[in-house]
């Protein structure tokens, strides 16, 4: 073996190894951005929430700042996601980096939305109960728990980029995405979606700026379902029939029994 066969050997290896430093720093920090959006919208622990901190500015002034702010978000969340995005980007950076790419700029997206969010204080709800104050909590725990959850049901390391990297420092090429239905996948197509809807509107206290935050999140998922039931219906033969007998966020109630118990 030639020393310049060796050297480029030492350097594909140097390389690998940097960007899985690089991946594993976008993978910290979606994990404290993920952390902070808890809290952000709990309002407790954080200098800056939903309805507090920050830069003041009027109803107006804040609507529009937020909007923007949100627009912001679902611009890089999906057309970064879309595969003619992916197609030319990664013509600039290698592909086993793209995901960690896309975990960065979402993590700087959504750092940039906490760090800049104008509150409006104005109440739309607030529950006193003691009741329904500790379910609303619960709900709020339990969508954050699923949204958890639901990135190991699917492939935590591949879903955050992590995965892309290591085969590549291993030397192995990267596989083409699987059709799999773990089983919450089984009762909804987008379980991980339903945690997020949840974690979203449940709350004792709701002011104009959490509903905004709220609804406009809300909307801005089942904008962004179709778009990737698109792309997977394109990638992945089996997704039209899943698709056309699983409900997108909400289970489907037990049917009822057939024609012997109507006929009753």
């Amino acid at each position: 073996m030639t020393s310049t066969s060796t050297g480029r050997r030492a350097e594909v290896r140097q390389r690998a190894v940097v960007s899985a430093g690089f991946a594993g720093l976008a993978y910290l920090a979606f994990v404290a951005v993920s952390g902070y959006f808890v809290a952000f919208l709990a309002g407790r622990a954080v200098p800056r929430t939903v309805d507090s901190g920050g830069p003041h500015a009027g109803t107006t002034t804040a609507v529009l700042i937020d909007l923007l702010l949100l627009a912001g978000f679902a611009t890089q969340h999906s057309v970064m996601a879309r595969p003619a995005f992916k197609r030319r980007w990664t013509r600039l950076v290698p592909q086993h980096l793209e995901r960690a790419c896309y975990i960065l700029a979402t993590s700087a997206v959504l750092a940039l939305t906490f760090w800049q969010w104008r509150p409006i204080p104005v109440v739309a709800w607030n529950l006193h109960a003691a009741a329904v104050r500790v379910v609303l909590w619960a709900l709020f725990a339990l969508g954050w728990l699923l949204v958890v959850a639901m990135t190991f049901a699917i492939d935590h390391l591949d879903l955050l980029g992590l995965r892309q990297v290591g085969r590549h420092l291993c030397g192995y090429r990267q596989t083409a995405p699987a059709f799999k239905l773990p089983l919450p996948y089984r009762l909804v197509r987008h379980p991980m979606m339903t945690g997020f809807l949840i974690a979203f509107l449940a709350t004792p206290l709701m002011t104009a700026g959490h509903l905004l935050f709220a609804v406009l999140s809300c909307g801005y998922i089942s904008v962004a379902v179709r778009l990737e039931e698109r792309d997977l219906t394109e990638t992945l033969p089996e997704y039209r029939q899943y698709a056309a007998g699983t409900p997108r966020f909400a289970p489907r109630l037990r049917r009822q029994r057939t024609d012997a118990a109507v006929a009753r």
